[in-house]
């Protein structure tokens, strides 16, 4: 029993230091700075579409209103009449005008006459003159006098008759250029009166061509040129786009909106477009000043602005940027970052300044 006793000891002693020899000890391990992606900066512009609501204007477009009062007398047109420059387009009646006309055309005939009177009374009193004695010089100096007088006279009254004349022509209402009558507004018999500006007789609008009117963000207005390509859409033609060249730019800067009216001209020879009509204009931007190109991912923005983490001698340094467009990932970014810098490919507000980059 003894003996038993002391081999189970042995056997626990044994396995006990057996276990003691086996035992692994481990020491913590130094953690590893984290890995960066970095990437180069390169050189480039990105173009970007946006798309900016617009509309197509009539070329010239004119509200024709009477100059004179009078009764309409004959319209000639009505809404969707062409018409050529300097076409009768309706006829208005102003007897009195009329009456005017006739009465300052006598009375220029009145003054004509008496100028006449007085310019050969003076040449008789100059021929007579020649004899010494014969004519007093006060005679000659108011008969000259009188001459020049009714002269004058005589241009006043030719000058008012012609006034008379441009109003009653007037009563003659034609087209100032080439278009399509979009609105009439009077009908024989009405009264028209000069001083009303409610509503015009007529509306004119040539519609050969048009404007295709678009206010562009002052963002955007700098990188946009004379001849530049505009493409826009119609709800009215679905399905098409159409092309126009850049041909106008306000340069203005709507304070409300800051944007500025830019125009492409539209020929419209079949007529198959509208003034009025609204267009989804498409604008391919680009940059107008170098710039670098990023990943999206390698711009931060928070509470301190926008900034990229330049790698320089093997340290991150926040450089701030501003930012312009973005396509497919990537980013141009303007600031002190040249083609070639070295800048964290993702990066972000949890990196601080100064960080060591592998």
């Amino acid at each position: 029993m003894r003996t038993i006793l002391l081999l189970s000891l042995t056997l626990i002693f044994c396995a006990s230091c057996g276990g003691r020899h086996g035992q692994v000890i481990t020491t913590p391990s130094q953690p590893k700075a984290p890995a960066y992606t970095v990437v180069e900066a390169t050189a480039g512009s990105l173009s970007r579409q946006m798309t900016l609501p617009g509309q197509l204007a009539a070329y010239e477009e004119v509200s024709i209103f009477p100059k004179v009062n009078g009764y309409v007398q004959q319209v000639l047109v009505d809404i969707g009449s062409p018409v050529k420059k300097g076409a009768l387009l309706m006829t208005l009646e102003a007897p009195e005008l009329e009456q005017a006309c006739l009465q300052a055309k006598e009375k220029y005939a009145t003054a004509k006459a008496d100028c006449s009177l007085s310019s050969e009374r003076y040449a008789r009193l100059q021929e007579a003159a020649q004899t010494a004695g014969a004519v007093s010089p006060l005679d000659i100096t108011a008969t000259r006098t009188k001459a020049q007088a009714d002269s004058a006279l005589a241009n006043a009254a030719y000058a008012n008759w012609q006034m008379q004349e441009t109003l009653r022509s007037y009563l003659r209402v034609t087209a100032p250029f080439d278009g399509v009558i979009t609105q009439r507004n009077v009908h024989p018999g009405a009264l028209v009166s000069d001083v009303s500006k409610d509503k015009p007789m007529l509306e004119l609008k040539s519609l050969q061509h048009l404007r295709l009117q678009v206010d562009v963000p002052e963002a955007v207005a700098g990188t946009l040129s004379i001849k530049d390509t505009l493409h826009f859409r119609l709800s009215a033609f679905p399905g098409l786009t159409f092309n126009a060249s850049i041909s106008r730019k306000s340069g203005n800067m709507n304070l409300q909106y800051r944007a500025e009216r830019i125009e492409a001209d539209v020929p419209n020879p079949k007529q198959q477009l509208s003034a009025g009509m609204y267009a989804d204009v498409l604008l391919d931007t680009h940059a107008n000043a170098p710039a670098c190109i990023v990943p999206n991912t390698a711009v931060v923005t928070s509470t301190d602005g926008r900034y990229v983490l330049l790698v320089s001698a093997h340290k991150a340094r926040r450089t701030a940027v501003t930012t312009g467009n973005s396509q497919a990932g990537s980013l141009e970014v303007y600031g002190n970052i040249h083609p070639g810098d070295r800048v964290i490919a993702h990066a972000n507000d949890e990196i601080p300044d100064g960080t060591v980059v592998e």
